[in-house]
């Protein structure tokens, strides 16, 4: 099956995977785009797995204010600097401090587990499995702090 290149920049576009992912994933579900994307998901999985034993020796701190009362700051970790000052390294850790403000975690368990808030179909989890396929590093949860005025 031919997979045009629009279908595989839609699904750059949607995950942020390199072209050749996109493209074997898409061919994999024979050009289905949802197919694709959860076949994607499941190998994102797999390359967290495969890199966890590797040491964080960077990482970028995100914050997120709501309205001047509550705010969630996080310390995402990863392998190097080159990933650490990327500016979707930088987007992800705010995403994440957003999620700790708008879902008061009690633990890192908790967080990790909760379903991410602009997309109930991933966890924050899931997200970080991402972020290491996409990056090509581990990438970690270090610390997260919330506060709140109320």
């Amino acid at each position: 099956m031919e997979i045009s290149m629009d279908i595989i920049k839609a699904l750059r576009d949607a995950t942020g995977v390199s072209v050749m992912q996109c493209k074997k994933a898409l061919e994999e579900a024979a050009g289905d785009l949802a197919k694709a994307e959860a076949v994607l998901r499941e190998k994102a999985g797999i390359a967290a797995s495969k890199k966890s034993d590797r040491t964080i020796g960077a990482g970028a701190v995100g914050t997120y204010v709501h309205d001047g009362v509550i705010g969630g700051m996080v310390l995402l970790g990863t392998e190097t600097d080159f990933v650490a000052k990327n500016p979707e390294f930088a987007a992800l850790a705010r995403e994440l401090a957003m999620q700790v403000s708008a879902m008061a975690p009690e633990n890192t368990e908790a967080l990790l587990e909760s379903p991410y808030i602009k997309d109930g179909s991933k966890t924050v989890q899931d997200l970080l499995n991402e972020a290491t396929q996409k990056f090509g590093e581990r990438v970690e949860l270090a610390q997260f702090a919330r506060m709140s005025a109320r």
